[in-house]
Formats: C-alpha cells, sequence, structure tokens
C-alpha cells in the first residue's frame, strides 16, 4: 500500500499536463502539497501514539517517493525533502529519529544536496545537521549516552565522516555554526568537523622538521565562512563597543565588564545551556576579534600578535575570567586552528603567546595544554592547525614546556605528554625537548594517540 500511494503520486507527477485543468497548480506545488500532507498526519500519528510510534511506513513511504518522484522531478524531489526533513527533525519528533538520519544520509539524497547548482542545497542541508546536533547536545553535554542515543551518535560520527570525504568544503565553510551547537566535551565529533580542508588544497605535512608556517602561501588568505559569526555579537549590542575598542576609541573601562557581559543574563538560560556563559557570543567574539586583527595588520612587517587591542583583549580575558569561561575561551580559540588559513596562522600565534605572556599564572598555561591535548588524545583525524600549533609548544625551547609542574604532576600524566610528544615529533627531538636521552617508545605507547605518525601522515 505504502509501495502503491508512491507510485500514484509519481503517475500523477508524470502526467501532469494530461490531467490538470488550471493555471494556478504546478508540479511544483502539487508535490509540495502532498508533502504537506504527509508531514501533518506523520505529527499527529506522533502525538497520538508516542512511545508506540512506528517510524517503519513513514520511512518506507519517504524513500519511496525519494526514488519515484526523482525520476520525474529529481532537484524539485530533494529540495522537497529537504523541508520534509526540517519539519521532521528529531527535536520535534523523536521517535522518527533513527528512520531521520538514514534519510539524511541516503546516497540519493545528500550527495544531490551538496551538489545541486550554486550550493544552493547548503543551507538547507545544514539546517538540518543543525537540528541533528541541537537535539544531540542535551544528552551529550552531560554524558548520559543511552543505547538509542549511543547509536545516533555513531551514526552521526559516520554522516561526518563522509562529509569529511566526499564534501570537506561544506564542513570548511559551515565549521563556525557546527561548532555552537557541539558541546565542549564532544571532541572527536568536533575535531571530525576541523579537520577538514579543499579538496584542492595540498595540506603540509605537519610533521616536517624545519616547517616554516609563515611561509606557506596559503598562510594569508581568509577561509570562505558561510556562517554569520557576527550575529551572536549583534544580538547582545556588543559589537559597537568592540568596534570601538578595537580601532582604539572605546572605553577604559570595556575590557573591565566584558566579562559579565559574556555571562547569560537568567539563571533559567544557564541551568538549560549548562553554564553560566554565552558560548555562541565567545566564539563570536573570539573570530571577530581575529579577522579584525588580521586586516588591520595586512602589510605590516612587525609582528602582529603581540601588539595592539585585540591582543590586550585577549590578554585581559585570559587573565581575568574563571576556571569555565578561560576554557570556553581558549576553546573557541582552537576551533579556528584548522587547515592552512590567516585565521589558523594568527590564532596559533595567539595561543603561543599567551602561553608565554601569562609566565605570573599557571592556570592559564596549563588550560591551554589542557585544550590542546584533549583534542590530540582522541582517534584521528586531527585539524592540522591544532598539530602544528602543539608541536610548536613542545618544541620551542621558548615556552620550556617540559619544565612546568603540571606536565610532571603524577607519573600518569608525565606518560600522556611523552606518549602525545612522540606521536607529534621525531625521537631525538622528543628527548633534547624534554632534556633527556633519547629511548625508543613502549610498545603500544603511541598507539594511545591515535596510531603513530606513520599513520597520521597517511
Amino acid at each position: 500500500q505504502v509501495d502503491g500511494l508512491s507510485k500514484l503520486v509519481a503517475v500523477l507527477l508524470r502526467y501532469f499536463e494530461e490531467w490538470n485543468r488550471t493555471a494556478t497548480l504546478t508540479k511544483v506545488t502539487l508535490l509540495n502539497k502532498l508533502m504537506a500532507a504527509v508531514v501533518k498526519v506523520m505529527h499527529a500519528t506522533h502525538a497520538e501514539r508516542k512511545g508506540a510510534f512506528n517510524q517503519r511506513p513513514f520511512h518506507r513511504l519517504l524513500l519511496r517517493l525519494l526514488l519515484d518522484v526523482s525520476e520525474v522531478m529529481p532537484e524539485a524531489m530533494v529540495m522537497s525533502l529537504g523541508d520534509v526533513l526540517q519539519a521532521l527533525q528529531p527535536r520535534l519528533l523523536p521517535g522518527f529519529s533513527f528512520a531521520w538520519l538514514e534519510l539524511v544520509s541516503h546516497r540519493y539524497f545528500m550527495p544531490r544536496m551538496l551538489q545541486a547548482k550554486k550550493n544552493k542545497g547548503w543551507a538547507p542541508f545544514q539546517r538540518l545537521l543543525l537540528g541533528l546536533f541541537k537535539y544531540m547536545e542535551p544528552y551529550l553535554r552531560v554524558a548520559e549516552l543511552h543505547e538509542p542515543i549511543k547509536l545516533l551518535y555513531k551514526g552521526t560520527l559516520r554522516v561526518l565522516l563522509v562529509l569529511l570525504h566526499d564534501f570537506p568544503e561544506f564542513l570548511c565553510e559551515n565549521h563556525f555554526s557546527f561548532c555552537d551547537v557541539v558541546p565542549p566535551s564532544c571532541i572527536q565529533l568536533r575535531n571530525l568537523i576541523l579537520s577538514a580542508f579543499p579538496r584542492n588544497m595540498l595540506l603540509p605535512d605537519p610533521f616536517t622538521p624545519q616547517l616554516k608556517v609563515d611561509l606557506l602561501p596559503e598562510i594569508n588568505k581568509a577561509p570562505a565562512i558561510l556562517s554569520n559569526f557576527t550575529a551572536a555579537l549583534s544580538q547582545s549590542n556588543l559589537r559597537a563597543e568592540l568596534d570601538a575598542f578595537l580601532k582604539g576609541r572605546g572605553s577604559r573601562t570595556f575590557l573591565t565588564d566584558l566579562q559579565a557581559q559574556l555571562l547569560l543574563p537568567t539563571l533559567a538560560e544557564a541551568a538549560a545551556c549548562g553554564t553560566r556563559y554565552n558560548v555562541p557570543l565567545i566564539n563570536s567574539l573570539v573570530l571577530y576579534t581575529a579577522v579584525h586583527a588580521i586586516m588591520q595588520n595586512a602589510g605590516q612587517d612587525k609582528n602582529p600578535v603581540t601588539t595592539g587591542a585585540s591582543m590586550e583583549l585577549f590578554l585581559k580575558l585570559s587573565r581575568d575570567l574563571d576556571t569555565e569561561g578561560r576554557y570556553l575561551l581558549l576553546n573557541a580559540i582552537a576551533n579556528q586552528l584548522r587547515f592552512p588559513n590567516s585565521h589558523t596562522h594568527y590564532l596559533s600565534c595567539v595561543l603561543l603567546f599567551l602561553f608565554q605572556s601569562t609566565h605570573d599564572k599557571e592556570i592559564v598555561r596549563e588550560q591551554i595544554t589542557r585544550v590542546l591535548i584533549e583534542r590530540l588524545i582522541v582517534n584521528k583525524p586531527h585539524p592540522w592547525g591544532l598539530l602544528i600549533t602543539f608541536i610548536e609548544l613542545i618544541k620551542n625551547p621558548a615556552y620550556d614546556f617540559w619544565r612546568h609542574d603540571f606536565v610532571r604532576s603524577s607519573t600518569e600524566i608525565e606518560q600522556l605528554f611523552q606518549s602525545v610528544a612522540r606521536f607529534c615529533l621525531p625521537q631525538q627531538v622528543v628527548g633534547q625537548a624534554m632534556g633527556q636521552p633519547a629511548v625508543a617508545p613502549e610498545p603500544g605507547a603511541v598507539g594511545a594517540v591515535g596510531g603513530g605518525p606513520s599513520s597520521s601522515q597517511g
């Protein structure tokens, strides 16, 4: 019966001109009306049956419609199904979540959406992924992965792996909006998003000795970002004050008052988000400040990182924010350590300068190390910018990384750092950096951080 209904719709659309007698009805409007009726029935059935909702017949119907109608009007059907799936997203119909994810990732839907002319399918598909991330966020934030959520999370990782392999530009240009809704605890999921780089770019090997990052041809080019990364600033009425400060005309109390403006206004919002801080606002503030600094210092010979209002803002926040706020700030910086581009280069330099300049606040250095190391100890892939930043930190004697107490706070922690260092650097360099003779790594030590340099380079 379900297959018959789908074939009836396909026949009506195929022979539309032969039976249609009105000038107002078109194929597209007819298709949209039919799909709207399906959505209405699904919502009513889900509300009536709740936990007893059976997703299989509706999944079968939508799949058959996708296959049958695509033979008649492929682009219109894909775009119409995109709108339908937006109306059926897991936050609205939790009982349809698994069928929904299967349809979103189907080989007749996802590639056609992302290969549509002029990328007009990118925005609808981005909204679908955002809806999925927002549905899973409360569970992932508190690590309550019951079996259904665990399976949904595994499916999401697989979808992202396909996107990373086949449509990396989509992840590159939408990374900012995705990082806004992915909780800080979802490190591997975020790494998948941030590891994407354009297919026409030959990514330099981060393990190359004496790699001169600042001489790479791509390092001065700004990456394309489709997301509106200034939206949170505009909504908070902070942008005008920030612009004035970055241009040297701001109030003297701006930096002092900034910390309070990064907090959520009500306790109810803080409880719902699991943090007192406005995370999208912090992400927006970091990237906007970095973009302004890059534009302001374009063409200058002096180091643009150590001077200027932008660096003053980063230093002030890293010193004055509490532990939670500082961690979110450093996470927002690390979210921009991606493939070679001007944002990656500038914010990598910012992170290293903060590590070097906060010699009187060891907690800042410890949290910078935490943000970097926790993204490296998970399974691959690892973002290129993250690797070159950490390699510079542990290799350059100017940062004196191995002499800090938090590196040697316990045997387990020290072994973890040594394992990651062996993964990132040749063994001789590790021994020199740590001030000890080089020794062969223990069997399996490198595997703890993802498989070793040879497999990572591959």
